[in-house]
C-alpha cells in the first residue's frame, strides 16, 4: 500500500541529491542573538595598529525560577543565575554611540550573532573567547 509513494519519495531524493552535486548551491542560514540585560562595566574603546577600533562591554542576563512543590502558589525558594556576555561592536556609527552614551548599570537590548574565537594570553596559553557582534542595541 505504502510501496510506491516510499519508492516515488526516494527517487525524487536521489534526483536532488544528484543536482546538488552537479551545480553550486548556497545554503541560507541564521546567526541570531537578542539579550536584555544591564551593562557591567562602562564601554571601553580598542584599537589594534592596523585595524577599525571597537567598542567592548560586558552584559549580564538574568534567570529567575522558583523551585519547591507549590510553584502554583508562588511558594518555595526562587533561583537566580546570571550569566555574562561579551559585547564587541564594530559598526563605525553604533561603536561611537555605545561608547559615549553606554553606562554601568543601564538597561538595553543588544541584538547582534555569535562569534567564537581563540587569543593567546598574557601567560602564552591559547584560550577560546565567545562574543557577541552588536548589530544593533537600544537603550
Amino acid at each position: 500500500m505504502f510501496r510506491r509513494p516510499v519508492v516515488q519519495v526516494l527517487r525524487q531524493f536521489v534526483r536532488h541529491e544528484s543536482e546538488v552535486a552537479s551545480s553550486l548551491v548556497l545554503e541560507r542560514s541564521l546567526n541570531r542573538v537578542q539579550l536584555l540585560g544591564r551593562v557591567g562595566q562602562d564601554p571601553v574603546m580598542r584599537q589594534v595598529e592596523g585595524k577599525n577600533p571597537v567598542t567592548i562591554f560586558s552584559l549580564a542576563t538574568n534567570e529567575m525560577w522558583r523551585s519547591g512543590e507549590n510553584e502554583t502558589y508562588q511558594m518555595g525558594d526562587v533561583s537566580q543565575k546570571t550569566t555574562w556576555h561579551r559585547i564587541s561592536v564594530f559598526r563605525p556609527g553604533l561603536r561611537d554611540v555605545a561608547y559615549q552614551y553606554v553606562k554601568k548599570g543601564s538597561r538595553i537590548y543588544v541584538e547582534g550573532k555569535v562569534d567564537y574565537g581563540e587569543y593567546t594570553d598574557k601567560n602564552n596559553v591559547r584560550r577560546q573567547a565567545t562574543t557577541i557582534i552588536a548589530g544593533k542595541f537600544l537603550q
